[in-house]
């Protein structure tokens, strides 16, 4: 019987060690923590949990070199060092998280073991590349172009658990969708560059309408621009990756940035309160009518929705904070988490679109379509969980089966993975319904 290891037993774990177990596949689940590693395997007699502490390179390699394949769900500073490892002991690995540079240079010695690493093989990114590369590649094969490409995603609650003024909940790694925040974004508009920096980041939102959940805000996602190679899209004029959110949060992340409430840089805080907290972020004398001043430094109306996030989220209570020297950033995103979980009870959903402007030879041109809506049950798994772990579940059947015969450090964006995977995906209810032939009025503003 084949053997897996499975590195990490966090959030998204579940889906890959059932999906492989009941495949009939041995599975080695590792974990700093292994009582977390313990709850996934159970008593199945088929698979083993164990304690690991990735720095201790002695006991990862020996794991990896006992094992076929190993997939890496840990955080992604680790899954260089994991790589070294396989390409040492010609196994080969699966992640799900984006391809570093450290990673690329990998390569050739990857190709040298025999061994294939393949990236990126969950939602966002994942599902995402195999989804778009599937329409890519069917307009290029009619001798056409892809003029304008958006391609948006959004982890989000559904919409019966929208039950606060941020209209968000966390379903995966809340310390990440705040940092998030901070991030600067470049994409392509009409042939010219478009940079937004940090500040800037949630001022403008496009929106859409999505079918099953209603008006969606978008803000760009990172730098687009280096899609435009990935996907193999010279042609295009406008390229533009972004992320879902329900209207609010565009606004309140906005307000958030500007009292510099997500700041890395740190300070004293002993003693402080979280209304002293925002006095001194925005240079007031005192937290009296603190609302009221925070209005005048944002510029808004003292009724806005952003006010209203920031008071229901308690920055303006005279609180103590119980800190020492800490970030704004740490303080407003544990207050985030502490308020905004995803209720045991409740529901999360993955939106996805793609929006292609394609044009052809004769003239014609048309909108293409491309959707995922996917809910998570209370009772088995989050949405987000399935729609990370179970592409990756399917790419490791797929690299045992040796139905993926391409090595090196690989995304999956050519047919021989996206075509099997997607088709797989669908029998597990994951499915990108696509529309062709739609006119341009439907295209992302």
């Amino acid at each position: 019987m084949k053997k897996i290891l499975i590195l990490g037993a966090g959030l998204v774990a579940r889906p890959i060690v059932k999906h492989l177990l009941a495949s009939g596949y041995r599975l080695t689940v590792a974990d700093i923590v292994q009582s977390k590693a313990a709850e996934l395997t159970g008593s199945h007699p088929h698979s083993e949990a164990v304690a690991l502490n990735v720095e201790d390179e002695a006991a990862l390699g020996n794991l990896i070199a006992g094992h076929d394949l190993t997939v890496s769900l840990l955080p992604y500073v680790f899954h260089v060092q994991v790589a070294k490892h396989c390409i040492r002991y010609r196994k080969n690995m699966v992640t799900t998280s984006y391809v570093k540079p450290e990673m690329e240079a990998l390569d050739a010695m990857a190709k040298e073991a025999g061994i294939i690493i393949l990236n990126e093989m969950g939602l966002d990114p994942g599902i995402d590349h195999m989804s778009a590369m599937r329409i890519i590649d069917h307009v290029h094969h009619q001798n056409g172009k892809v003029l304008e490409f958006y391609s948006i995603c959004g982890a989000l609650p559904a919409p019966e658990a929208v039950d606060n003024p941020f209209k968000y909940k966390f379903s995966w790694s809340p310390k990440g969708v705040v940092m998030a925040g901070n991030n600067d974004a470049r994409y392509l508009k009409n042939g010219s560059e478009v940079f937004v920096p940090t500040a800037e980041l949630f001022r403008h939102p496009a929106s859409v309408e999505f079918k099953g959940v209603g008006k969606l805000d978008i803000y760009p996602n990172r730098d687009s621009i280096s899609y435009i190679d990935i996907y193999g899209i010279p042609e295009v004029q406008t390229m533009m990756r972004g992320t879902f959110r329900y209207p609010g949060w565009c606004e309140t992340l906005d307000a958030i940035k500007q009292l510099n409430l997500i700041s890395y840089d740190k300070s004293d805080m002993s003693g402080m309160s979280y209304a002293q907290l925002v006095m001194h972020q925005i240079g007031a004398d005192s937290t009296d009518r603190l609302r009221d001043k925070v209005a005048a430094y944002l510029g808004v109306d003292v009724k806005a929705h952003a006010l209203d996030a920031l008071e229901w989220l308690g920055l303006f209570e005279n609180k103590p904070m119980n800190r020492g020297t800490d970030s704004p950033y740490e303080v407003t995103s544990d207050l985030m988490i502490a308020k905004m979980e995803l209720g045991f009870e409740e529901r999360d959903m993955v939106a996805m679109q793609h929006t292609f402007l394609a044009g052809y030879p004769d003239g014609r041109k048309e909108i293409i379509r491309s959707r995922m809506l996917d809910f998570g049950s209370p009772s088995t798994d989050t949405s987000i969980a399935r729609t990370v772990a179970l592409p990756a579940a399917i790419g490791v059947e797929m690299i045992m089966k040796g139905e993926i015969t391409v090595k090196g450090v690989f995304r999956p964006v050519i047919p021989e993975i996206y075509n099997p995977v997607l088709d797989a995906l669908e029998k597990l209810d994951i499915r990108m319904v696509e529309e062709y032939g739609l006119p341009l009025s439907e295209n992302i503003a």
